[in-house]
């Protein structure tokens, strides 16, 4: 009696171990990534601080952006990613719609489309710049503009919107789905009033991914929005990305690391942006749709 109880105190004392060990192995890779985060925020204002200002915001590039401001590239890349966002958007809702809804799980169809989507999340960059240029700005005659770009970035976060919103479609318990075809909801009413709102946190991780990916973008913009700084007039006209004109700043301009730095920071700072928007979004609806 007293060995079986003196080994059960020790497997239970192993297993607290090794609870401790992987909690601080996981802490210690989150303190990691968080200062690997602050580093390079670090780095960026310390050089590009005293180059930011509303001038820098408001201002024309000059000389090859030496000098003057971003006000152009910022409108370039918020144009983008608005085209992004509005091809990509529906196309991605409804393809994940019927992927968890309208389709049987294991199926032929449905194996093929996953797996088609996951070799897509895994496809460089470059390769869908080639692909833009081919077919958006060759075959469909929209040459070096805005719709291209954006219309390219749309294909490359396709994959990833849909796994996502899938992931958290499927993850809603189906006593939901059934609670709701008994209270007599159709099928669109219960994904628009239940099953959206509560797969809203998945959404909003693949709309910060997406958004994130596409905003920081330079292989496939190069080949297809273009490399001009000056301000485009419509989605037809070239335009050059923040990420772009950041490119250019630290390999291609003399003297143009400061501004670099400053256009880096600005960017980081956007990104952050629009992942709180989304976050604060997909609370929003989570809270205003199923708990009110």
């Amino acid at each position: 009696m007293m060995h079986a109880h003196l080994q059960k105190s020790l497997v239970r004392r192993r297993t607290i171990q090794t609870d401790h060990f992987f909690a601080f192995a996981v802490y210690l890779a989150a303190a990691c990534v968080f200062g690997a985060f602050c580093w390079i925020v670090f780095d960026l204002v310390l050089n590009g601080m005293d180059k930011l200002s509303w001038a820098f915001l408001t201002e024309l590039p000059v000389s090859s952006g030496r000098k003057g401001g971003i006000s152009s590239i910022l409108v370039s890349t918020l144009m983008i990613l608005l085209v992004t966002i509005i091809a990509a958007v529906p196309v991605a809702f409804a393809t994940a719609i019927w992927l968890s809804e309208f389709t049987r799980n294991g199926g032929r169809l449905v194996i093929i489309v996953r797996l088609s989507l996951d070799i897509l999340a895994g496809v460089p960059s470059i390769v869908f710049g080639l692909f833009g240029a081919a077919f958006f700005c060759v075959f469909l005659g929209l040459g070096y503009s805005i719709l291209a770009g954006g219309l390219t970035l749309a294909c490359m976060v396709l994959p990833i919107l849909i796994r996502t919103t899938e992931a958290g479609l499927t993850a809603v318990n189906n006593g939901w789905r059934q609670g709701a075809a008994a209270l007599g909801l159709t099928k669109s009413a219960a994904l628009w009033q239940i099953l959206l709102p509560a797969a809203a946190p998945s959404i909003a991780a693949g709309m910060v991914l997406g958004v994130g990916r596409a905003m920081a973008e330079t292989a496939a913009l190069i080949f297809t929005s273009g490399y001009v700084d000056r301000m485009p007039e419509s989605v037809f006209d070239s335009g050059r990305a923040l990420a772009i004109h950041i490119f250019d700043l630290s390999m291609n301009v003399p003297g143009g690391d400061k501004s670099a730095y400053a256009s880096a920071l600005v960017l980081i700072v956007a990104i952050g942006v629009v992942n709180l928007f989304a976050l604060k979004l997909s609370d929003k609806l989570l809270a205003s749709r199923i708990f009110t």
